[in-house]
């Protein structure tokens, strides 16, 4: 099979530097790799969905010379093969009334990814007088050999995570009927054929999740690199809520660069006089680093 790579933004505003670098870098590996680049919009979260964020994205990535070799798909579009997924996931999920309130007083420790670990309240079933709330699936416990998820991140290197222990059993369908992201993205991936995964460290922590829902529906894992993360004044991560700011599109070569320089990537600047140059220069350089 030959690479397909992707970029999947959500559409909850315009591109910043974050975001930007990992579509340079998933842009960047696929056309090193000689492979092709798909774009997804994520748009499930429908109430951080801003009206317009989807096809302002795209533009952006236009004039950075950045374009999907395929149809661009929308994830609201895709319900029903999320269903498919989830039906074939039965004999894994149960049902679950706890809230997030009781989940956050239940004293239990917390995930790699800063999220509050399910104690497993509704693993044997839902009490008396309580209302089914999402969906959940259940990891194997600590003496499954399946419970260890190993992967080498391509940028990241080893990594290892007890999916009892690090995760828990975590939500595939929430109460209002919505998939969350660690379905979605798994069936995605398989049914476009995704061969190759870059994305922001911060979702690195989703990985050993989205290969345990991979095995259960018998679905290829794809190769992972997990770029750094583009971090403000305070050391947190670039994001709307942390005062990430609109690219300036007026000056494409110079976003382009300071993504680049993000990804330690080693170009002769001076040199970089049009969006067309930068890719001349960016896509053997990225091939030198990771091929």
């Amino acid at each position: 099979m030959g690479y397909v790579g992707r970029f999947a933004p959500s559409p909850t505003g315009p591109l910043h530097a974050g975001s930007l670098r990992t579509a340079v870098a998933s842009y960047l590996d696929a056309k090193a790799h000689q492979g092709l680049w798909l774009i997804r919009i994520e748009d499930l979260d429908t109430p951080r969905n801003i009206l317009g964020a989807d096809h302002d994205i795209i533009t952006t990535l236009a004039t950075c010379g950045m374009h999907a070799d395929g149809d661009i798909v929308w994830q609201s579009q895709r319900q029903h093969l999320y269903q498919t997924a989830f039906n074939q996931l039965q004999a894994f999920t149960y049902a679950c009334a706890c809230s997030r309130k009781e989940i956050a007083d239940s004293q239990t420790h917390i995930g790699n990814d800063g999220a509050v670990i399910y104690p497993g309240t509704c693993r044997d079933g839902i009490a008396m007088n309580k209302v089914n709330r999402s969906w959940r699936l259940r990891v194997p416990d600590t003496t499954d050999s399946k419970n260890k998820i190993i992967f080498i991140d391509r940028w990241q290197g080893l990594q290892e995570e007890s999916l009892a222990t690090d995760t828990g059993d975590f939500v595939v369908k929430r109460a209002d009927g919505t998939w969350t992201y660690q379905l979605a993205v798994v069936v995605d991936d398989a049914l476009q054929g995704v061969t190759h995964i870059v994305r922001g460290a911060d979702l690195l922590h989703s990985t050993a999740r989205q290969i345990f829902i991979q095995s259960l529906l018998h679905a290829p894992t794809p190769s992972y690199l997990h770029v750094p993360v583009v971090t403000n004044t305070l050391g947190e991560k670039l994001s709307k809520q942390t005062g990430a700011e609109k690219l300036d599109l007026t000056q494409p070569i110079e976003i382009l660069l300071t993504a680049a320089r993000g990804l330690e990537l080693k170009l002769e600047e001076q040199s970089v006089k049009s969006v067309e140059s930068f890719w001349q220069q960016a896509i053997p350089a990225w091939a030198a680093r990771f091929l």
